[in-house]
């Protein structure tokens, strides 16, 4: 993304670049069978606006195919009722008709700068050399290792002998890579026939052949008929700041409503205390009461991790992007199609398998999404925020943009300030380094568990920002993510 800005290209193109470079690096987050949404900032226009890549189920999926067990909840991110043999979480019967690259294209076609071909060119280059595996990879590898075993392609990619984690040699530097020669070849199809090509050419013919060769549903038709769109941004005042979020069926109502609820507390100046961080939790609870409601019943285990991808740009004239894109679980479906090397989505988990409540299972039906990337303003600051994490990412979000605009923080003194997280439960997950006064205050009202923040596994979500103060660009990543990163362009071309 650095190089493209550097060599001249702005802000959705550095983002395109970025989008398929990081499905080759982070294969279990997120990928070209994934989907999501973003915001975008045009600075010349002074104007923010949507595009949802949001995954769909497949026309012919039939709800009476996820029988549910009777045996209690599932194991996996959301609470739902448990379905026969995971079908709904894992599996061919568990992937979504993809978005991402119908989005990338959309967003290029419409505002990108850079031939097509040349934004991918990167992807391509790492597929071809393949996924080093470090530490931090053999880490998410070994702690999936099971599923990825029940996949023989998947088994293939990312396991050794079929069965064991791949994991470099514990006095050695990292030195095994994944073969990802297929997904380079199909990285190389979309820069020289399109981005269409996985909807209506023989790249899509071959997806949907290997997943139904695997008991999936997806169709071509489904592909044919799958757009990704623009939309008017959700775009509300907060005190003296203003916000532009994801409409629809996101995660963006339920940010604008913890704002919303968290106005009512005069919290301004100083930095965040007991006030601000009691604020925050009713915030969250009602708003996620309201989504609940009104949304879906999309409530999430305590603890579980949604495996998702979040990273924001800033170019020199101060267009912004704001991009969240996903698998839904880690390694999706932990299913791999053979033919074209992508990881497959399970996005049919993101539906209520119960019949008669908002987010039911049914076919040809968009996914009710957690993504939260905003774009914010106050006085002559402006800045992208997002986060992956499922239902963690909305408190993640909520906060930071409190501590930017209700205490003018800086991003690196907004993204080492401690968090709490709320989540839809009735406890409250609370950092452990928070002055004990806070944690008191939470206590008072809420059930709350202490914790630490750690490199693994996260209690709370992995955001990524960046802000433009005057014409001073900046950005920042999760402080504890080993992979995490903020690089601009004049570091590249040094």
């Amino acid at each position: 993304g650095a190089r493209v800005l550097a060599a001249g290209g702005n802000a959705v193109d550095a983002a395109v670049a970025t989008s398929f470079a990081i499905g080759v690096l982070e294969p279990w987050m997120s990928g070209p069978a994934g989907g999501g949404a973003l915001m975008l900032w045009h600075a010349e226009e002074g104007k923010a606006q949507a595009l949802n890549y949001g995954m769909r189920s497949p026309a012919a999926l039939n709800p009476a195919d996820y029988p549910l067990s009777g045996t209690g909840q599932a194991g996996d991110l959301f609470p739902w009722e448990h379905v026969q043999g995971d079908r709904n979480l894992q599996g061919a019967t568990a992937i979504a008709v993809p978005g991402l690259v119908d989005g990338m294209g959309k967003m290029h076609a419409r505002y990108g700068r850079m031939p097509w071909s040349e934004l991918l060119a990167p992807a391509i280059q790492f597929a071809q050399q393949g996924l080093l595996v470090d530490w931090y990879a053999a880490l998410i590898i070994a702690s999936t290792t099971r599923v990825l075993a029940q996949d023989p392609d998947a088994a293939q990619l990312f396991l050794e002998d079929g069965q064991w984690p791949t994991i470099t040699g514990w006095t050695a530097l990292a030195e095994k890579r994944l073969d990802q020669s297929v997904l380079a070849q199909s990285l190389q199809q979309l820069a020289d026939k399109g981005a269409r090509d996985l909807y209506e050419g023989d790249l899509g013919e071959a997806m949907v052949k290997d997943v139904q060769a695997k008991g999936g549903c997806l169709s071509m038709q489904d592909l044919r008929s799958y757009h990704a769109h623009f939309a008017d941004a959700l775009s509300f005042g907060y005190r003296d700041a203003q916000f532009h979020a994801l409409p629809g069926l996101t995660a963006g109502p339920t940010f604008r409503k913890t704002l919303e609820q968290m106005e009512h507390t005069n919290m301004q100046g100083g930095a965040p205390g007991a006030a601000a961080y009691t604020a925050y939790a009713n915030g969250l609870k009602s708003a996620y009461a309201d989504r609940q409601a009104h949304m879906g019943h999309d409530g999430e285990t305590p603890g579980a991790e949604g495996c998702t991808t979040h990273f924001s740009v800033v170019d020199r004239d101060g267009n912004m992007v704001s991009q969240t894109q996903t698998l839904l679980s880690i390694f999706g479906s932990r299913v791999v199609s053979p033919s074209t090397g992508f990881v497959m989505n399970n996005g049919i988990m993101w539906f209520d398998p119960v019949q008669g409540r908002p987010n039911s299972l049914a076919g040809g039906k968009p996914c009710l999404m957690n993504v939260c990337p905003v774009i914010g303003e106050t006085g002559d600051t402006r800045f992208a925020l997002g986060a992956s994490g499922g239902r963690k990412i909305v408190s993640a979000v909520a906060q930071l943009s409190s501590f930017a605009t209700d205490f003018e923080m800086d991003l690196a003194a907004a993204f080492h300030q401690p968090r709490i997280d709320v989540s839809g439960g009735e406890r409250v997950v609370a950092d452990e380094s928070l002055p004990a006064e806070v944690i008191a205050a939470l206590a008072a009202e809420h059930p709350v568990t202490t914790t630490r923040r750690t490199v693994f596994p996260y209690a709370f979500a992995c955001p990524a920002g960046v802000m433009r103060q005057r014409d001073l660009n900046s950005g920042c990543t999760e402080i504890m993510s080993p992979w995490g990163d903020a690089i601009h362009e004049q570091e590249v071309t040094q």
